[in-house]
């Protein structure tokens, strides 16, 4: 906490302003080209494989541009103090933030209005420092720089008049160049606007003046640099030496304390100043207004949701100021949460290399006059949000969820806007900072008639080319064409405009400032409603934090799928993605982490909203609702900070006379005087009551106030490796902006690399868990899948992490998705290998064989082949959504790794298309990042499957007959009928003597049943079917269908269809992992269906004991019902637990089997459905009798019910044999809560003594009480069958 800068103790990170900085040219050196403009250049040379010394001579100087237009370099002259301990001084960075594109000169003909704007200089850990900068124009004294200017326009105008045709990239070249050549006077004309000559003109350079702040202070710090500047340009010398102005806000100006507002003094006038109390909103003090003006309502809440969701957010625009206040405005209203990753208001242009990281980022780029944004080759867009400012316009990533309540959202901050009379859609020629800026400035500067100083805000070229026939007959054919031209105006002196209708400056910033806070709150109110609950959901697992930190990677920190589940559905696209990003991972951490140390500021804040809605509010803190619910707050959180601001509660001393030597400080107007660096290297010694505030006790406060602060000056080892910690799983948080050399450049790109390789293995990793723990839970039965939400959010960031892993280090841009662009080269290049081999190779195979040898044709792996399987999808009208579909296709096959490997292996391909730096370029990198994919292989996705669900697609289906028992073709027609999760086939003829066929039907989803029968024509009706199977032939997924009975009459139960049931075959692992890496087989059912043995019945079969059968039961109803415990999108197929191996017929057919006389008594088999058919009889015919009227209507009705839904089986149109009858009456009885009513009937039917023996279960009472209390736990759920299970039956 000590302050080695000030002498004072209590001197350290409270002072208001840490650094005052003077950039400008350093007259000793002269003109130097800027450097970084030509490392930057080197860099684009090297992208375009020129070498590095023509690019030099070219672009380095970059002569094409007219002298006043180049970047020469800028210099800091001066900085007080020297160092500061907590905050050290980063010249460069700094240099290069207050004059982002160098020195720039200009004439007396030139607009030279002064600009702010501000930068941020965000350290590795996150802390951040702001400045706010005022360029100004100063006339340049030096003759060797005046005649140096001189001698390049000569070299300039040369070179031009040698090209006179040529255009380029100067705009008044181009003018140039598309005026006539025969007009030679208009070309002199030109030559004179666009020059420079030292006997003529005057020539001014770039200057600017600097703060450097711990806190956003923005209207203050703007305020006493204006104020500084006038006492520069105004007539009069100012009041004091500028020393004692600047030497009073570094050392006498503290920080105004939490919850308070100071007044300091400027040069001229007194600043007021304010800062939030610790329960309110954090300091912001940008104006929300001109984001909004800027952006408009709607585009800032699409840019919002980009940034919520960490997508690349790149900001365009001329004007730095206008980058700083959107990128500084759309950071304040994430309240609770924080950016966390790359974050770089303002790019230099040295830095464009910076796009290329293939990280979330937040930047923004400053716009060159007249370029458009398709001249603007960005490395990757796949996952881009591009907002232009200047022009109202953002262009958006293809897939992303809407923000939750999103119109109501609009509404409700539109109704504030509108309170202050803005308009929601924005207002693009809104007055922003220049504006403003230059209202303050010219009033004082003088009409004084030398240089041709007029007072108007700028000259336009219509004006001085107005002499010129060319831009006459120009006008004059605009005219006929319609197309407007800007009419130039010149307007009067502003300080004639501001005596008339002149708002007091205060009132202007008060509403500025009310309007800011009752916009956060709005948003604010947002997150306090969505996530009102989340604290339920953080799991505190550590007993200490050094455990906390060990094992941070390997721990979940919040319960994300009960979290989602209590949300309303229409929340859930979107939550389900923000919870997976690292600002709410983050902002969990640090939850976790105020068990053993103070809150973080943000949450604190934010927990306290919680505990205020929960007082207020009367609903179960439990119960989500997606009622909207308004921001109650908007008034009093106005009220606090107008009381502050016109109550102030603390003055700083006033600045007085230093002790300067005589005749310094010397006044001369217009040109920023020479700082006397003894009197401001160091603070007050001891002169006032501020800085020697040197007691322990206060230095207690101060640390105390230290943590309360919105901004934690990160000057504690502990809190460093707090910081490490938390930025697990980021990539790289800030670039170091100051040391630029080729070799830092690689250090970075190898810091983005192995950035990407930790999240490519923590994506992995996550998808793995989530689908494992969820197969684990399920091993059970056969469907180990969790579809759904959180599933789509995985494979859509892994989507985004690919994409960003092809567009780092890119040569050359084409097209939106980088990896799209790759695999359409290589599919070019194989494709012509093709043609010129003639034979296609395949590059593995896939086999399926049945037990009876008949096999499925092999289906052919091919990356190609895939590729085309996505070409030929009409739906998809885009390359992002071609790459992405293509990725979700090779997931599925469990091919993506293989693919992606088979891409890489085409060196040549690789090194044409990447630099040498780029990821794919990494050699170990990219085998551990295939690794980490493959490890993908061992769980099943249908990321593919059912996501584009209208798609066609071709299936191929094989019929295996039991050669041994009967013949392998039928002489009569056979038909097939497939279903799956999202429709059927319908009937389909299979062509005679085929056992194959091709189809192609929408897409059915995952396959549940197969229906398939004949006519029983032919004298080979008999048909003894092994099994069915199908395969979806884009994503090579075979199902099974198995059979194991007959089709025919007086066969088997005389069955001519049936229907099948299916499951999943798990692909052969011919993959290099091997078999250790796999999951253990899901259970299936055996070929020779279970009913195979029931039927034969030959007594040599080991049958199931009493015991078994009834554990049977439990373990079917018990599937059921936790099937309708699963969330909606993750249950799987009912049928299978219905129909099959270890479903519900299947159990029951063991309890009506169990003691069943059969085939000892009669001669020919006796099935289940004949007793049934038998009891039916009996109901009909006789008359119950019961102990009681109530008892006989319930039996009555029951008995009415069971007879209706039998007949209603046995006259429906199917030739469905006994046993298929016998499942569609449980799955009818099971689907209308009627079974634990039939158990009962048939167990008191007198036929039970005839056709079951003693010992039977259902002659047992107790077991039959039992059995219809288990099946009794079923009335609770809607069972909806699948159409093929009961088509055709009418009750």
């Amino acid at each position: 906490m000590s302050g080695s800068g000030a002498p004072g103790p209590g001197a350290a990170p409270c002072r208001f302003a840490h650094y005052f900085v003077l950039c400008g040219i350093d007259a000793e050196s002269g003109l130097e080209p800027d450097e970084l403009a030509v490392l930057y250049k080197w860099l684009e040379a090297d992208l375009h494989g020129k070498s590095s010394d023509t690019a030099d001579k070219t672009s380095g100087e970059n002569f094409d541009q007219s002298p006043l237009r180049r970047t020469f370099k800028s210099k800091v002259l001066a900085h007080y103090p020297q160092n500061i301990e907590w905050n050290p001084f980063d010249q460069d960075a700094v240099n290069m933030l207050c004059m982002p594109k160098g020195l720039s000169f200009r004439t007396q003909a030139d607009n030279r209005d002064p600009q702010l704007h501000s930068f941020i200089i965000t350290r590795e850990d996150g802390s951040r420092t702001y400045g706010f900068v005022l360029t100004f124009y100063e006339e340049v004294t030096s003759k060797q720089i005046c005649t140096a200017m001189q001698t390049l326009y000569q070299m300039h105008n040369a070179e031009q008049y040698s090209s006179v045709c040529a255009s380029s990239s100067c705009s008044m070249d181009s003018l140039a160049s598309s005026i006539d050549e025969g007009d030679a006077t208009s070309l002199a004309k030109l030559q004179r606007y666009n020059s420079y000559d030292i006997s003529r003109d005057t020539l001014y350079v770039s200057k600017c003046i600097c703060l450097i702040t711990p806190l956003p202070f923005m209207q203050a710090c703007k305020k006493f640099l204006v104020q500084l500047y006038k006492a520069v340009t105004s007539q009069q010398p100012p009041p004091l030496p500028l020393e004692s102005y600047i030497h009073n806000i570094l050392y006498e100006v503290p920080l105004p304390p939490p919850g308070r507002s100071l007044k300091f003094y400027g040069v001229y006038e007194p600043i007021i100043c304010q800062r939030p109390g610790p329960n309110e909103l954090p300091l912001s003090d940008y104006p929300l207004r001109e984001v909004f003006e800027l952006l408009g309502l709607e585009n800032l809440v699409q840019v919002f949701t980009c940034v919520l969701l960490e997508m690349q957010i790149l900001l365009y625009s001329q004007d730095y100021q206008r980058l700083m206040t959107v990128a500084e405005g759309i950071t304040t209203l994430l309240f609770p949460f924080q950016w966390q990753h790359v974050y770089v208001p303002i790019l230099p242009a040295s830095l464009l290399h910076f796009l290329d990281a293939p990280v979330p980022y937040l930047m923004g780029l400053q716009s060159k006059e007249g370029t458009d944004r398709s001249k603007l080759e960005l490395p990757q867009e796949a996952n881009l949000c591009f907002v232009d400012i200047d022009n109202h316009f953002i262009e958006l990533p293809e897939e992303f969820p809407q923000f939750p309540n999103k119109l109501e959202f609009i509404q409700e901050i539109s109704e504030v806007l509108l309170q202050f009379g803005i308009p929601p859609e924005g207002n693009l020629h809104c007055s922003d900072s220049a504006t403003k800026l230059k209202n303050l400035v010219l009033s004082d500067l003088v009409n004084d008639k030398k240089n041709g100083n007029i007072p108007s805000n700028a000259l336009n070229m219509y004006e001085l080319l107005k002499g010129n026939e060319t831009i006459a007959r120009l006008q004059a054919l605009a005219k006929r064409t319609g197309v407007t031209m800007e009419k130039m105006t010149i307007t009067a002196p502003l300080a004639e405009k501001e005596k008339d209708g002149k708002l007091p400056c205060e009132e202007v910033e008060l509403r500025d400032y009310k309007l800011n806070v009752q916009l956060r709150e709005v948003f604010a109110n947002r997150f306090t409603q969505m996530f009102a609950d989340y604290e339920a959901f953080v799991i505190q697992a550590a007993p200490d934090m050094e455990s906390w930190l060990t094992n941070r990677e390997q721990m979940q920190n919040f319960d994300k799928a009960s979290f989602l589940s209590d949300q309303p559905e229409p929340y859930l696209p979107f939550l389900s993605h923000f919870i997976e990003t690292q600002m709410f991972a983050t902002f969990i951490d640090n939850k976790i982490i105020s068990q053993w140390e103070e809150k973080d500021p943000f949450l604190r804040v934010f927990d306290s909203r919680i505990e205020k809605i929960r007082l207020y509010n009367v609903r179960a803190p439990a119960l989500r609702t997606s009622n909207y619910q308004k921001c109650s707050t908007l008034k009093e959180a106005a009220q606090s900070i107008e009381q502050r601001l016109m109550k102030i509660d603390h003055t700083a001393i006033h600045p007085h006379l230093l002790d300067m030597k005589i005749g310094q400080g010397k006044y001369e107007q217009g040109f920023f005087p020479k700082l006397q660096s003894d009197v401001l290297a160091t603070g007050p010694t001891n002169n006032n009551r501020w800085a020697s505030r040197s007691t322990t006790t206060q230095r207690r406060k101060d640390r105390l106030r230290q943590h309360s602060e919105h901004i934690g000056l990160d000057n504690d080892l502990r809190e460093k490796y707090m910081q490490e910690a938390r930025s697990l799983g980021k990539n790289l948080r800030q670039p170091k902006l100051s040391d630029l050399s080729p070799a830092v450049i690689a250090q970075t790109n190898w810091k983005f690399v192995e950035g990407l390789l930790k999240e490519c293995r923590m994506k992995t990793k996550r998808m793995l868990v989530e689908k494992m723990g969820h197969e684990a839970v399920e091993l059970g039965h056969g469907e180990a899948n969790i579809t759904g939400l959180e599933e789509n959010t995985l494979i859509a960031s892994l989507c985004d992490l690919l994409e960003r892993i092809w567009s780092h280090g890119l040569q050359v841009k084409q097209g939106k998705s980088a990896l799209w662009s790759h695999l359409l080269q290589y599919q070019e290049r194989e494709e012509k290998q093709e043609h010129s081999a003639e034979s296609p190779v395949a590059v593995g195979t896939e086999r399926r064989k049945s037990d009876t040898g008949i096999t499925l044709p092999t289906l052919r792996v091919s990356l190609i082949q895939d590729m085309r399987h996505v070409q030929n999808m009409s739906e998809i009208k885009t390359d992002v959504g071609r790459a992405r579909a293509w990725i979700r296709l090779s997931l599925e096959k469990k091919l993506l790794s293989q693919h992606l490997k088979q891409l890489l292996s085409n060196q040549a391909l690789a090194k044409k298309l990447y630099k040498r730096y780029a990821f794919l370029r990494c050699e170990e990198e990219r085998e551990q990042f295939l690794y980490h994919l493959l490890s993908l292989n061992a769980v099943d996705y249908f990321c593919f499957t059912s996501v584009f669900t209208t798609i066609m697609i071709p299936y191929r289906s094989v019929i295996i007959p039991i050669k041994k028992l009967s013949n392998a073709i039928t002489t009569s027609n056979p038909w097939i009928c497939v279903s799956g999760e999202l429709g059927d086939t319908g009937v389909m003829q299979i062509p005679k003597n085929h056992l194959e066929m091709t189809f192609e039907c929408q897409n059915l989803g995952k396959l549940t049943t197969v229906q398939i029968g004949h006519d029983n024509s032919g004298l080979l009706a008999k048909w003894l079917v092994d099994c069915v199977m199908v395969r979806n032939e884009i994503t090579g997924h075979t199902y099974k269908f198995p059979c194991g009975r007959w089709l025919g009459k007086g066969v088997d139960d005389g069955s001519l269809e049936r229907i099948l049931i299916g499951e999943l075959v798990s692909s052969t692992p011919d993959e290099e992992l091997g078999k250790q890496c796999r999951t253990p087989p899901q259970q299936k059912s055996p070929t020779t269906a279970r009913r195979l043995s029931i039927t034969s019945l030959t007594g040599k079969n080991t049958k199931p004991n009493a015991g078994q059968i009834q554990e049977g039961i439990g373990e079917a109803v018990n599937n059921i019902v936790k099937h309708f415990h699963k969330p909606e999108k993750e249950r799987g197929s009912l049928t299978i637990l219905l129909c099959g191996e270890n479903g519900l017929v299947a159990a029951l057919e063991q309890v009506f089997h169990h003691g069943f006389k059969s085939a000892r008594i009669f001669h020919k088999n006796v099935f289940i459905w004949d007793f049934i058919e038998k009891a039916v009889a009996y109901f009909e015919t006789s008359d119950q009798i019961g102990d009681n009227e109530e008892a006989l209507l319930l039996q009555r009705s029951s008995c009415k019910t069971f007879c209706h839904y039998v007949n209603a089986i046995n006259t429906a149109p199917r030739n469905i044999g006994k046993d298929g009858k016998f499942q569609i009456l449980v799955c009818l009885g099971t689907r209308d809560h009627l079974l634990s009513q039939w158990i009962p009937l048939l167990a008191e039917c007198p036929l039970i003594t005839r056709m079951y023996e003693e010992n039977a279960l259902l002659r047992d009472r107790m077991t039959v009480n039992s059995l219809i209390r288990v099946l009794q736990t079923l009335q609770d759920f809607n069972i909806v069958l699948e159409g093929s299970l009961v088509k055709g039956v009418d009750v």
